[in-house]
């Protein structure tokens, strides 16, 4: 259990936004515990049945605001999602996209892809989550899966630098094919410049305050 005071981690500034006195607690989840209630042990109980693999797989089961979580290790996350689409019980035949994040305090699983997925045969709909360290940023394609993640996966290699193995053009598709870094990392500077008023400087975003 940790505590960040703040909207954006700042002390001592004299933030006026408002978000100055937010004390927000964060915990590291684990596994669910059962029943996960609805849809979701269904879910669950039918991979586990149609991959033998699972235990060794999928590194937790969350079950949070409503939302079922797969965890997957990177390596077998192809095997994972081929199951899902193409397994009667589940048939998650949609992918919805992809959604990059960045955790610098999880030291060796900074970066994470998340793939929201949607089986129109079932009505139901579940998330994959899957993480990488900064220094090996590697996580499969699923393009090969659903063709939908193709400009999704191009978006979140070019906003956190993930790179997805396998995809066949992962090249910038927001920022210049030159442009340094990848601007949705949490590290990554805010930019803009000093501005002159009336005899005051007001310094660039990025130095006004800590944010993390």
């Amino acid at each position: 259990m940790s505590t960040e005071n703040g909207m954006f981690g700042v002390t001592g500034s004299g933030d006026t936004s408002g978000f100055s006195g937010l004390v927000r607690s964060a915990a590291s989840t684990g596994s669910s515990e059962r029943p996960y209630g609805g849809y979701f042990d269904d879910v669950a109980d039918d991979l586990e049945r149609a991959y033998p693999a699972f235990s060794d797989s999928i590194e937790r089961v969350v079950v949070d605001r409503g939302e079922l979580t797969l965890y997957v290790k990177r390596e077998k996350l192809v095997e994972v999602a081929l199951v899902l689409r193409d397994e009667p019980s589940l048939r998650f035949e949609i992918g919805l996209g992809v959604n990059g994040v960045h955790y610098p305090e999880e030291v060796g699983r900074e970066l994470h892809a998340v793939y929201p997925l949607l089986s129109m045969t079932h009505n139901r709909r579940i998330r994959l989550e899957v993480a990488a360290p900064e220094s090996d940023p590697h996580i499969p394609s699923l393009v090969e899966v659903w063709a939908s993640s193709n400009w999704h996966e191009r978006e979140t290699y070019d906003m956190f630098g993930i790179i997805f193995d396998g995809h066949p053009g992962l090249t910038r598709i927001l920022m210049p094919d030159d442009w340094p870094g990848h601007p949705q990392r949490k590290d990554y500077p805010l930019g803009g410049i000093p501005i002159e008023y009336k005899g005051a400087t007001v310094p660039a975003p990025s130095e006004r305050r800590a944010y993390r």
